[in-house]
């Protein structure tokens, strides 16, 4: 029998918008190998509204191409099939927000954090050697590990706001004070909305295990936990959560550096957050 929490949790989700069909189908056409690229262009092409958007954001100052591309057959012979993915998730999750909540969430800011920390989950996917499909699986676990707040600050929004409150007032981990104030912490609110939108298994434990300091065998949790340190110490956008975590342990293991020598090593990124920057004017 399900207890209290979890039937807060579910009631909370329940109410949350699904991904678009289209969205929800590029996935799963992405992670089929049998699927082709004219398969997942004519799913693009059949959401009008999801088309001018994709084309508006490959257009954008960041990616300079030469020449104005009016097709998404087109974009995907300039930057691929991966990236246009990625743009289309971008693209979903960015409608799920509302400008102003109860809870003053900057969602401006949120969306920064969301954006950069898919970016450098991906750049990090790369540095280890990951296949392009697990380098683009990284980047949407980076855009939606903290969705579980966009739940709370729409539908809980006088909780959320005393847990924000007290994380900025007493320097403590926002995760601590959601489980205090609201009595369920954004992983476990993330997890269940990846769970609805499907999302696969490995994508489903990164984004309920991100603050999950023990060693791992998923190398996507891995990605977007150093990711997400690297963002907030980067001060890309803010998520609601003022502590930088050092990397643990098995973090530095897996990538071999610790969270200074990690933001050294990745140089200037200044590009991730003008890339991050281009989505959300979009």
């Amino acid at each position: 029998m399900l207890n209290s929490k979890n039937e807060k949790l579910i009631t909370l989700v329940e109410k949350m918008p699904a991904f678009p069909k289209s969205v929800q189908q590029v996935m799963q056409l992405t992670s089929d190998i049998n699927a082709s690229a004219k398969d997942i262009v004519r799913v693009i092409e059949c959401d009008p509204v999801m088309t001018v958007k994709v084309l508006k954001a490959i257009n954008s100052s960041f990616y300079g191409l030469p020449q104005k591309i009016t097709s998404v057959q087109r974009a995907v012979v300039h930057i691929g099939m991966n990236t246009i993915k990625n743009i289309a998730l971008g693209v979903a999750a960015m409608g799920m927000l509302k400008a102003t909540n109860k809870a003053n969430f900057n969602t401006s800011d949120f969306l920064l954090h969301s954006l950069t920390t898919a970016a450098i989950s991906k750049l990090l996917a790369e540095r280890l050697g990951l296949s392009s499909t697990q380098c683009s699986d990284c980047f949407v676990a980076g855009l939606l590990h903290d969705f579980g707040k966009v739940v709370f600050a729409e539908f809980m929004p006088d909780e959320f706001k005393l847990a924000l409150e007290k994380s900025k007032d007493q320097q403590l981990p926002l995760h601590q004070t959601e489980l205090e104030f609201i009595g369920l912490s954004h992983s476990q609110a993330g997890k269940m909305l990846a769970e609805k939108w499907e999302l696969s298994d490995e994508l489903i434990d990164a984004i309920a295990h991100h603050h999950n300091l023990d060693p791992s065998q998923n190398v996507l949790r891995d990605c977007v936990f150093a990711a997400n340190q690297i963002s907030k110490q980067m001060q890309f956008g803010d998520g609601g959560n003022p502590l930088i975590e050092d990397f643990p342990e098995a973090i530095s293991t897996r990538f071999g550096l610790s969270l200074s020598a990690m933001c050294e090593a990745l140089g200037d990124l200044a590009a991730v957050k003008t890339e991050a920057q281009s989505f959300i004017n979009v």
